[in-house]
């Protein structure tokens, strides 16, 4: 009776950057090397360089992948609401994948990330809005859905954990002297304020007022 043998997946480029990416989200990006990364696809790590240049080149495969996700929608109803449904996509996106997060100003833009950007500024262009407004736009809505996301990852505490640090800290604030502080720091603990979503709130706010200039 023949031995079936095991049909081995072929090394590709896509098959190394979304291993690498798998290995990045579960272990961050400090994790990733040529070794380790050849290891998990049980290949010698000199046949990576035959699918990509370096582990910077393995980087931006991996953000072109995480671009990839943060989709542009065709068929919105106005420039408002694609804008809207992209700003939301990338600032999620981001929140997925901290370690993109961080790196994503720092790093070469690939092909696939230029033609997203470019996408958006001709939706901020065909919106009416003039030159100098495109270009601030342009980066007021890819710095407040990136910077939002690195507020949030720097700080996830858990409720418990957050309602026991707000106690103490409000004992030995001085609430008399900055009363509209101490609220504010309260609210963090009320379900009503917990529940609403700031980050949606900041976008809309810019997108009425882009509507204005419009």
């Amino acid at each position: 009776m023949a031995h079936k043998t095991a049909v081995r997946t072929p090394l590709s480029r896509d098959r190394i950057l979304r291993t690498a990416l798998a290995m990045v989200d579960k272990n961050g990006l400090e994790a990733l090397s040529m070794r380790k990364l050849a290891a998990e696809l049980g290949v010698e790590a000199m046949s990576l360089y035959n699918h990509v240049k370096n582990k910077e080149d393995i980087v931006s495969g991996m953000l072109a992948i995480v671009a990839s996700e943060i989709e542009f929608p065709e068929h919105a109803p106005d420039w408002r609401e694609a804008l809207r449904t992209r700003a939301i996509a990338a600032h999620q996106a981001f929140v997925r994948r901290p370690w993109a997060a961080r790196i994503w100003m720092n790093s070469m833009p690939s092909l696939d990330r230029l033609a997203q950007s470019d996408t958006v500024l001709r939706c901020l262009r065909q919106a009416g809005l003039p030159p100098s407004v495109v270009y601030s736009a342009y980066h007021a809505l890819d710095g407040f859905a990136l910077g939002y996301a690195l507020q949030r990852l720097d700080s996830p505490l858990p409720r418990k954990q957050l309602r026991r640090l707000t106690t103490d800290f409000l004992k030995e604030f001085p609430t008399e002297d900055y009363p509209d502080f101490a609220e504010h720091v309260q609210q963090h603990l009320d379900p009503e304020f917990a529940a609403s979503d700031s980050f949606e709130f900041g976008l809309d706010l810019i997108l009425d007022g882009l509507a204005r200039l419009a």
